[in-house]
C-alpha cells in the first residue's frame, strides 16, 4: 500500500498558487519534499493534514481520503512542525501524560525510551529547552503512539549538524518497518540526500520532479567544458548552465552526452539550483 497518494492537488491564494501536484510515497520509504522558502512545502503539508481546504485534486493517506474520518486517521500519523507548540510550563514527563489522553495508542515505555535515546531531561520545563531539544521532544512524541506515517515540516531546520544527524538516524530506523513511511520537508538538501528514497522538488507552487533519489543521480550529471564543446551538445540535453571567464558548468542528461565528454556526479542541491535558474 502507498502511504501517501496526491493527485492534481491545487490551492490558490491571492499571491500564490499550488498547481496540480502529483506524488506517491510508498510504504517503507522516505520522501524528501524540497524547495526554497515559499515554494509550497508547508501548504502541501497543511493540505495533507486537512488543516486547510483544497481547491481541487485528491489526497489519500494510508489508503483513505484525508477528509474522511481524519480523527481516526490522525492516530496513525506522527506530525512535527517547524514550530513546536507544547505549553512552556510543562516538562517532558508532563507532556507524556498529556499525550496519553490524546492518543489511544500512546506507548509510555516507548516515549521513555526516546527521551533516553535523544538525551532529553524529564523534569526541565519546555520554556528552558533549546531549539534542538524542543524539536527532539516533538519527534519523541510523534514516534510514541505507533504512527505508520511521519509528516515532518522543516524538522531539522535550525538544528546543529550533530543533532540533525542524530534525528535523521531515528527516521531511517523508523522506516525499517515496511509498513512505515516518512515525508520530510526541508530546504537543507544535504539532509534529504542522506536518508531519502524519493525526492519531490517544489518551485513556486509547481512540482518540478518527483523521482527516486538514485534514479536522479543516474539520470543527471555535471560537465565542465568550453562554450564550444557545450555548443556541440543538443540543447535538449542541457538542464541549466553557468558561464564564467573560466568556461561553462552545466547540468545535463547523462544519456545524451557524447562519450568523449567527461562527466561528474551531480549532487541534488546543484541539480535543483540549475533547474530553477536555467541559463545564467
Amino acid at each position: 500500500m502507498n502511504a501517501v497518494e496526491i493527485r492534481d492537488l491545487c490551492k490558490s491564494y491571492k499571491e500564490f498558487e499550488l498547481k496540480n501536484i502529483n506524488l506517491t510515497l510508498p510504504s517503507g520509504c522516505i520522501m524528501g519534499l524540497v524547495g526554497e522558502n515559499g515554494a509550497g512545502k508547508s501548504t502541501t503539508i497543511k493540505l495533507m493534514l486537512n488543516a486547510i481546504k483544497r481547491d481541487g485534486g485528491t489526497i489519500t493517506i494510508l489508503g483513505k481520503d484525508n477528509r474522511e474520518n481524519f480523527e481516526l486517521t490522525k492516530e496513525d500519523i506522527g506530525v512535527v512542525l517547524d514550530e513546536v507548540g507544547f505549553s512552556e510550563c510543562l516538562t517532558a514527563k508532563q507532556v507524556g501524560k498529556v499525550m496519553q489522553n490524546i492518543y489511544k495508542n500512546w506507548d509510555a515505555p516507548v516515549f521513555e525510551q526516546y527521551l533516553t535515546q535523544l538525551k532529553l531531561p524529564r523534569d526541565k520545563k519546555f520554556k528552558e529547552f533549546s531549539k534542538g531539544m524542543k524539536m527532539k521532544l516533538a519527534i519523541a512524541v510523534a514516534l510514541s503512539h505507533h504512527a505508520k506515517l511521519l509528516i515532518l515540516d522543516e524538522a531539522t531546520s535550525g538544528l546543529d549538524p550533530v543533532i540533525r544527524d542524530e534525528v535523521l538516524d531515528v527516521f531511517s530506523e523508523f522506516t525499517r518497518d515496511e509498513n512505515h513511511a516518512v515525508l520530510i520537508s526541508s530546504h537543507i538538501v544535504s539532509d534529504l540526500e542522506k536518508i531519502c528514497d524519493y525526492i519531490a522538488f517544489l518551485h513556486e507552487g509547481k512540482l518540478m520532479l518527483c523521482e527516486e533519489k538514485d534514479a536522479l543521480k543516474e539520470q543527471y550529471a555535471i560537465i565542465r567544458c568550453s562554450e564550444e564543446i557545450l555548443g556541440a551538445i543538443s540543447k535538449d540535453a542541457v538542464i541549466g548552465k553557468k558561464i564564467s571567464p573560466y568556461g561553462v558548468e552545466a547540468i545535463v542528461h547523462r544519456s545524451e552526452i557524447p562519450s568523449e565528454v567527461e562527466i561528474s556526479p551531480v549532487d541534488l542541491e546543484q541539480l535543483f539550483i540549475f533547474m530553477v535558474k536555467g541559463e545564467r
